[in-house]
């Protein structure tokens, strides 16, 4: 039987935890994140490291990366968008097999792609890639498509190796966006204290250092810097906090990163 609009179009799993499901609240929220983040005029980077918690936490981190992608609206139209799966145990990576992602704000359409298989599983409960697309919405407008990866337990090279070929079927204003947090549930001190080792391993380059416990997007992560070392583009860091810089308690943190990765020659 042919496919029914409710299964090719995934709808929200998060909208009314992860961030507002009134579509007026959402997208004031949201314009409000990005304002008091920029404006930020600087070239497009090839790709951007974003956190994915509650906004009210990791918003304001986030914003930093949309802040410099609405500079570009008109531009991209193609958003890459590759993160962990917390619910399903997954291994290598998986597409949605969705046409399109719903969110208060509307509809998302999905590209398709060639690169890599595709499961619901991973994707029918994941909050890492959704709680990017009302971001993407107000910072780029409707008119974009989105490729959902998500990366499970995988071999760092394979993982740099699909990303490249995302990017190359997307094509060349196509920005990847790789979304972890950092390290989960220390106290203020000593979260600070391991992620900022794991933003020198990211600045560095060296995906090796970063663990698990370091980074529950561990995977996308390690495939995204192992494919930035390859093609010539270095990390900048653009904010690092935690949960107790949006008024969480100090004594159990999750740590936030918002990176640029920047095109060769910038």
């Amino acid at each position: 039987m042919p496919s029914t609009k409710s299964e090719t179009v995934r709808p929200p799993a998060v909208a009314g935890r992860f961030y507002p499901a009134d579509p007026g609240l959402l997208r004031r929220d949201v314009q409000r994140l990005i304002d008091a983040a920029g404006p930020v005029s600087e070239p497009l980077a090839a790709a951007y490291i974003v956190p994915h918690a509650g906004y009210r936490y990791s918003g304001p981190v986030a914003a930093q990366v949309y802040a410099r992608l609405a500079a570009h609206r008109g531009r991209v139209k193609r958003v890459v968008l590759v993160g962990p799966s917390h619910h399903y145990p997954l291994r290598g990576t998986a597409a949605a097999p969705y046409t399109a992602w719903q969110t208060p704000l509307g509809e998302v359409r999905a590209a398709a792609t060639n690169a890599v298989g595709s499961s619901r599983l991973p994707h029918e409960a994941e909050h890492s890639l959704e709680v990017q697309l009302p971001f993407l919405q107000v910072a780029l407008g409707d008119d974009i498509e989105v490729t959902p990866v998500a990366c499970g337990m995988s071999q760092t090279p394979d993982t740099a190796r699909i990303i490249a070929a995302l990017l190359e079927e997307a094509g060349e204003d196509a920005v990847l966006i790789c979304s972890t947090d950092l390290s989960h549930y220390h106290d203020l001190a000593t979260a600070q204290r391991i992620d900022a080792a794991t933003a020198e391993a990211i600045k560095s380059l060296r995906p090796r250092e970063i663990a698990p416990q370091h980074a529950c997007g561990v995977f996308a992560l390690r495939g995204t810097l192992a494919w930035a070392d390859a093609t010539g583009r270095r990390p900048r860091q653009l904010a690092l906090a935690t949960s107790a810089d949006a008024a969480g308690s100090p004594d159990r943190v999750v740590g936030y990163p918002a990176f640029a990765i920047e095109r060769p020659g910038l």
